[in-house]
């Protein structure tokens, strides 16, 4: 019998792309840092060539906020217990605040921390820094399914 495969930190972008379903231009994990005990750290890189900042907006490009959620559910991903051939489905978002711009250039600290994960839902309490300071926060809920 095979031990389960350990992931070694930090996760390079090849090896998220393993994980998550997601490529280019909806990948928004470029690296996760840590993981463990429920909790994960991942980071965006945040650039001007990404295909939405010629919108929003081309004077004073900001990154979306819903983008931003995404990246957190994105990272999300890495502390759910997900069986193969799973996958965790958005769900819903509770409480989503934002505190400042995320602007090319900046780099996003997803921080993430599982709530609890019970019959196929899980919840996840978010945060998304730049230099220490919240960006936005936000409760994520998935339903686990079919990949």
């Amino acid at each position: 019998m095979t031990e389960p495969h350990t992931p070694t930190y930090p996760l390079h972008i090849q090896q998220v792309l393993d994980v998550l379903p997601h490529r280019f231009p909806f990948v928004l994990v470029d690296r996760v840092l840590s993981a463990g005990d429920g909790h994960v750290h991942a980071i965006k890189n945040v650039t001007i060539g990404e295909p939405h900042f010629q919108g929003h907006f081309p004077q004073e490009p900001v990154m979306p906020g819903v983008l931003i959620l995404e990246a957190l559910a994105q990272a999300s991903m890495f502390c759910l217990p997900l069986a193969p051939g799973t996958i965790g489905y958005l769900a819903g978002i509770e409480g989503a605040r934002f505190k400042r711009k995320v602007v090319p250039g900046d780099t996003l600290h997803l921080h993430v921390q599982l709530e609890y994960f019970r019959r196929g839902l899980g919840k996840t309490v978010c945060r998304a820094e730049v230099d220490g300071v919240v960006a936005a926060q936000a409760e994520i809920l998935f339903a686990v399914g079919k990949a």
